[in-house]
């Protein structure tokens, strides 16, 4: 069985669009459940999304934990060996207290390809394979979130791009999930099940066109 780590923010929590961190979409519903569902029992899929994580940065507010690369290397060691590591960061990179460009965004992304890299918790200590997804951009009507995300619609426009400038940079697998899906206007940044679902169901077939090697089972 070959695992995938699904490493990302609240839209891989699958927090509800309107809702608090702890009112989420049932497992099935979530986009990693819809993964596996599709992927079957050839995989196995560790969901890791946690709201208002970003990709580098302690957040002065919601706290160092939501640091999505401190967090990172201890997750990969907790789960190894991985076979596939999916990245879905970005969203609250944008943040007007973070004050970053869509490109410093993608670095963030890159610091965190160059954190698995060395890690190595593939299968026999090797380099999984990874794969950067752009989320789907930010809508322009975000509501009472107006404030703290001014600014980001725009931004948000321009990660998909960046994302996959640093990816071919790289030589990791990427995938744009705004070509599948879009946010939900309950708030304008988080899916709602509509688009889990075809996220889900879209990455299965990215994976699978990976051309996988058969290894002795980890």
């Amino acid at each position: 069985m070959r695992s995938i780590l699904c490493f990302g923010d609240s839209n891989t929590h699958g927090q509800m669009p309107g809702r608090g961190p702890l009112e989420r979409f049932r497992r099935e519903v979530r986009w990693p459940g819809v993964l596996q569902r599709e992927l079957g029992q050839r995989w196995y899929v560790i969901e890791e999304g946690l709201s208002g994580r970003t990709t580098v940065h302690d957040d002065p507010i919601e706290g160092a934990h939501k640091n999505g690369r401190t967090y990172l290397r201890p997750c990969l060691q907790s789960h190894a060996a991985i076979d596939l590591v999916i990245l879905m960061l970005g969203t609250n990179d944008l943040k007007v207290r973070f004050n970053k460009p869509a490109s410093e965004v993608a670095m963030g992304i890159g610091c965190l390809v160059y954190d698995i890299r060395e890690l190595a918790p593939g299968p026999r200590g090797a380099v999984p394979e990874i794969m950067i997804v752009a989320p789907p951009p930010m809508l322009r009507e975000i509501k009472e979130w107006k404030s703290i995300f001014a600014g980001a619609h725009e931004k948000s426009l321009q990660l998909a791009l960046e994302f996959e400038i640093m990816a071919d940079s790289l030589g990791v697998h990427f995938f744009n999930a705004g070509s599948v899906c879009s946010c939900d206007p309950g708030d304008g940044f988080h899916m709602g099940a509509d688009a889990h679902e075809a996220l889900g169901a879209a990455l299965a077939q990215e994976i699978d066109a990976i051309g996988w090697v058969d290894h002795e089972p980890s």
